[in-house]
């Protein structure tokens, strides 16, 4: 009986170090080239993390602003999309943002008193679909890339693997703001 339950611990052990590990990698995506995978792999996981950690608030922590020089979650993720969507159109598709797909974005791609005033009164729910949308045609237009383009220079000094390396930093960089604007939430 001893020998059983040390053998089930040790399964137990290796099975959890197995699932431990495996669920901090960082590999190519299946259906891209190499490199786009490894940052496809990396926007997802960054996504998925801010999305965990936001998807359930309700509508006052959502507009919530600590002081007259914060945004609000809801403004902050906006902000992401906006900046994605910019990338994608810029870099996927070569162009620029049209009148009214800059007239929708504008406002969230710099925050500040415009955005604080105009980002909120809509759920939680509204800005995380707006970044499934974008998101989804993100990964539609990578996948259609090959390495190559990713390495190639779209203005002096900065390549298209760059630009998609700052939507993740900054995405990343965000993801500290929200983590402190859920720390200053009434209680």
């Amino acid at each position: 009986m001893r020998l059983k339950t040390k053998n089930a611990a040790l399964l137990f052990f290796c099975f959890t170090l197995f699932w431990v590990n495996a669920q901090y990698e960082i590999k190519p995506v299946k259906g891209y080239t190499p490199r786009i995978g490894v940052m496809v792999d990396m926007l997802e996981e960054l996504k998925h993390r801010l999305t965990e950690d936001v998807r359930d608030l309700d509508q006052g922590e959502t507009d919530y602003l600590f002081d007259d020089k914060a945004n609000s979650i809801g403004a902050i993720i906006m902000h992401l999309v906006a900046n994605e969507s910019y990338a994608q159109v810029e870099t996927l598709e070569e162009r620029t943002w049209t009148d009214e797909e800059r007239e929708f974005w504008e406002i969230a791609s710099d925050l500040g008193a415009a955005s604080r005033g105009s980002l909120k009164g809509k759920p939680i729910t509204y800005y995380l679909d707006l970044w499934d949308q974008v998101r989804e045609k993100t990964l539609e237009g990578l996948k259609a890339k090959d390495d190559e383009w990713f390495a190639a220079s779209i203005d002096e000094g900065m390549n298209n693997h760059w630009a998609w390396f700052h939507i993740l930093e900054h995405q990343a960089n965000h993801m500290g703001q929200i983590a402190l604007v859920k720390k200053r939430l009434p209680e």
